[in-house]
């Protein structure tokens, strides 16, 4: 069962999230950084409105020098792109959640991560040892705990030899004898 979650999002809390997230010292225009001279322009991509700066005259609107400049995706649809990346979503799976183009997707991700990593901190750490236990959350998943974990691991002589795939089990109810 689909269940596009884009559909049920309100767009204009989704607007305003995204307004917090590119822009936290509020909306300014891109070209001369004021943010008290503003007026609505056009507004017919609701709720993504196109601001007019009454300063210097810039028409602009909050994607306006962002990775999302120009797009024509839906505030709901960036916002659950962002949450995807943030939660380590493959590219592929958020296209098929969102009934999109993956190549096109990927592009879009690959911005964002360049945008990200060009805005990071890049101060060194003060410490001497980092500690890097939990940093690929992407490798795979952490491995079970042994079945007899009361035991230690076989020494090599008391190995199996070979294969041990289900053609080489015992049949169900015959019991093997132990050596």
């Amino acid at each position: 069962m689909d269940f596009p979650l884009v559909s049920l999002m309100d767009e204009d809390v989704c607007y305003s999230k995204l307004l917090d997230i590119l822009h936290p010292d509020g909306l300014r225009c891109p070209r001369c950084r004021r943010g008290d001279h503003l007026a609505v322009h056009r507004w017919y991509r609701r709720p993504v409105l196109d601001y007019q700066c009454k300063a210097c005259g810039r028409v602009f609107n909050a994607f306006t020098g962002t990775v999302f400049q120009g797009t024509h995706r839906s505030c709901a649809e960036l916002l659950i792109v962002l949450r995807g990346i943030a939660q380590g979503v493959p590219t592929a799976q958020m296209a098929r959640e969102l009934g999109r183009n993956r190549p096109r997707l990927l592009e879009l991700r690959h911005a964002i991560q360049a945008n990200g990593v060009d805005h990071m901190d890049k101060t060194p750490l003060t410490d001497a040892v980092a500690e890097v236990d939990e940093m690929y959350q992407n490798v795979g998943e952490k491995r079970r705990a042994a079945l007899r974990s009361d035991r230690s691991a076989a020494t090599p002589r008391k190995q199996h030899k070979g294969p041990r795939h289900m053609g080489q089990r015992s049949p169900a109810g015959v019991r093997r004898r132990r050596a």
